[in-house]
């Protein structure tokens, strides 16, 4: 296994797709993790996954055809419930005795939550945790307000793609613009941290006053951003009775893509009517983002020694902190002990 392999953590829970992008008794193939795997809907809506590798032949299943309950392997025809149990072999005759239950395809745990498909990944398939571990729960909205989804791929690996979604400093040089930032708005920052589940907190406060979207909103406006392994980030708006959730999940499809889906919900009926004047924005938004760390990886190539500095880079240091000890707590068998302590961190940004 690489180092960029081992950075990758498994026994958790990924997101794989929007909800929207499956249909009801359709298919489609998928990488994550360095694994190909087969997403799909059966005829009563329900999403599954399975290893996307046919074990006759090893062709994908998903070159095949699915009626809704069935997957028929495009090669011979082998046919595979979406358990991935085997329930016909053509080949065979009537006189040849053979054991369809000795052939199947390893079926990964797989649920819908919120409009989004999460894909637990295990580390060993033969053992999986019981109970499984929770997964991340958007507060104070329904599936139905998703209003918007946006999709990039950033070239680099899980770690220096998470550690960036967290990098409170970098907003006025990566996101310099009109409408957000500008290296003249730089300002002294001082922002209450929490523990939480499998990550950290920043507790609810008023957003920075550089931050031009959020006057956008209206009223007394606040917000709380909370970070949660393996990388998903929640940020909660609050602006009097409505709430606006930006959630960003991070995928490793490969040791070396992340695939980052930013979905946004709100409660706030008028930012539906604006929806396609701030695609573009968002848009431009996560653009930047995979840019700077597209320029990154020329320097990442030659495997330099990084230096992290002071408050800036804590949420960075916490991160790494919060895998080693999830990794610890599994190999002891012992209830996972978060090392983010309750602090407030100052920086400027």
């Amino acid at each position: 296994m690489t180092a960029a392999e081992s950075e990758i953590l498994r026994d958790v829970w990924y997101m794989a797709l929007p909800g929207r992008e499956l249909k009801r008794g359709k298919m489609q193939g998928k990488m994550l993790l360095g694994q190909s795997i087969v997403l799909g809907r059966d005829a009563d809506g329900k999403p599954f996954a399975l290893r996307d590798i046919c074990p006759h032949r090893g062709i994908p299943l998903s070159h095949g055809k699915f009626d809704g309950r069935e997957i028929e392997c495009c090669y011979h025809g082998w046919r595979f419930q979406c358990d991935g149990g085997c329930t016909h072999i053509p080949s065979l005759l009537p006189t040849q005795k053979f054991e369809l239950s000795r052939v199947g395809v390893f079926q990964f745990p797989c649920r819908e939550v919120q409009g989004n498909i999460w894909v637990f990944m295990p580390e060993d398939e033969r053992t999986l945790p019981d109970p499984l571990p929770e997964i991340p729960v958007i507060p104070y909205v329904e599936a139905e307000h998703c209003q918007m989804v946006m999709k990039s791929l950033f070239p680099c690996s899980i770690d220096h793609a998470v550690v960036g979604l967290m990098d409170p400093a970098h907003g006025p040089f990566v996101h310099q613009s009109w409408w957000w930032r500008s290296q003249k708005s730089i300002h002294e920052k001082s922002k209450a941290f929490a523990p939480s589940h499998w990550g950290f907190t920043m507790v609810k406060h008023k957003p920075s006053s550089n931050s031009k979207a959020y006057k956008l909103i209206g009223g007394e406006v606040s917000t709380e951003i909370r970070f949660e392994l393996p990388s998903t980030r929640i940020e909660h708006i609050t602006a009097g009775k409505h709430h606006i959730c930006g959630v960003t999940t991070l995928t490793p499809l490969t040791a070396t893509q992340v695939e980052l889906h930013q979905f946004f919900y709100w409660t706030i009926p008028w930012l539906s009517l604006i929806r396609p004047l701030m695609r573009p924005f968002m848009k431009t938004f996560i653009e930047q983002d995979r840019d700077v760390v597209d320029k990154q990886q020329q320097g990442l190539n030659e495997d330099p020694q990084l230096i992290m500095i002071n408050d800036a880079d804590k949420p960075a240091r916490w991160y790494y902190q919060l895998k080693k000890e999830l990794q610890q707590s599994r190999l002891e068998n012992r209830p996972f002990q978060n090392p983010v302590p309750e602090t407030t961190l100052q920086w400027r940004s």
